[in-house]
């Protein structure tokens, strides 16, 4: 496959040249890495050199890659823009924050994210880089939800799902002060304090309910300083332990544990983004500033991919539905298969159809 037939393709360029407002080399630069990236499903420097340009040598495509992430910055708050404008739907969003962590030799990775929730995955939007291992606190999420409502506003935000982590006076308090709805699971011994009946672990509410079964309570009880409505269910965990899943909202909603399931989608993008797509989890990077360049180009080419999986699926052909009644692709998987099919085999016109659907046109 010759590179150069997809990196100087000139409306590429153009397409990621006036998304990004850089200079025609880093142009040049982004269009052969996100393209070798969906090609290889790698973020391996070593593999990506091997595919970067068939004009130059496999030494220089290397350190061509090093540089760019040694010494070029890519503002965050940039690449969240663009993927905010290649988005399949309009606002508001269900936002979904979540963590991701892996150690590489004595090096911490720990990313703490903001998704948006769309039919079954969390498309990445905007993170930070934690410089520690374990859980985020209350400051670190208010500075990284303070940077989503800097770049896109309160009206682009229908709620915000969140895990166990994502619980604590403040957090919760600075929710309610800033309006923004949440369906957030807290843990089911907390103490919840229940008009009428004192001070109660949260399980005690929903204790006598069946299996499976779930339950809103009407009543605002308190949490710390918060007040808050609570929904649960009795299910049955890993270790066939009885469990309960106890959502938090300021707002009363019969829907709470619906959609606090979307958070879930979250999830679905980490596999996406390790191992059934890019193996981000392959990367020997140390230097918390290059794994968040190298997540940015990685978030460009998968909404790429999204954005192109669904076009096959209601354009092209539709995804197999297996006997379980499940996709056998995701959007993203779809999309990314395709893509790389048309870059590897040199399809053009669906190189002329992704280069396209790049530009949201």
């Amino acid at each position: 496959m010759n590179t150069k037939v997809i990196v100087k393709s000139n409306e590429l360029v153009s397409i990621l040249s006036h998304k990004t407002g850089w200079n025609l080399a880093r142009v040049r630069f982004l269009a052969a890495f996100i393209c070798s990236l969906c090609k290889l499903q790698s973020v391996c420097y070593v593999k990506l050199a091997q595919d970067l340009s068939s004009s130059a040598k496999f030494e220089s495509n290397l350190r061509r890659i090093q540089r760019f992430f040694a010494e070029f910055i890519v503002d965050s708050d940039l690449i969240a823009k663009i993927i905010f404008s290649m988005l399949p739907s309009e606002p508001p969003y269900r936002l979904s924050f979540d963590r991701t962590n892996w150690k590489f030799g004595a090096t911490n990775i720990n990313i703490l994210m903001i998704s948006i929730c769309h039919q079954g995955v969390g498309i990445p939007i905007i993170w930070s880089m934690l410089h520690k291992r374990g859980n985020s606190n209350e400051r670190e999420r208010k500075e990284l939800l303070d940077r989503y409502l800097h770049l896109f506003g309160y009206s682009s935000i229908e709620s915000i799902g969140a895990d166990r982590e994502f619980i604590g006076d403040g957090w919760i308090g600075n929710l309610i002060e800033k309006g923004v709805r949440f369906f957030i699971r807290i843990k089911e011994n907390m103490w919840v304090n229940v008009l009428g009946k004192g001070n109660k672990k949260a399980f005690w509410l929903f204790n006598s309910l069946q299996r499976n079964k779930a339950m809103n309570y009407r009543k605002i009880v308190k949490i710390g300083n918060n007040y808050v409505y609570l929904s649960g269910m009795k299910t049955l965990g890993k270790n066939k332990q009885i469990e309960f899943v106890i959502i938090a909202t300021y707002q009363f909603s019969p829907d709470s544990l619906l959609i606090y399931k979307d958070r879930w989608q979250i999830e679905t993008m980490f596999r996406a983004l390790k191992a059934s797509g890019f193996n981000f989890e392959v990367t020997h990077l140390a230097d918390t500033e290059r794994i968040s360049k190298l997540l940015s180009l990685m978030c460009i080419a998968f909404i790429w991919a999204y954005r192109v999986g669904i076009y096959k699926d209601q354009n092209i052909a539709p995804i197999k539905i297996k006997k379980h009644g499940r996709r056998a692709y995701s959007y993203f998987k779809y999309g990314l298969i395709f893509i790389a099919h048309a870059l590897l085999c040199n399809v053009k016109p669906n190189i002329q159809l992704i280069t396209k659907i790049l530009s949201c046109t």
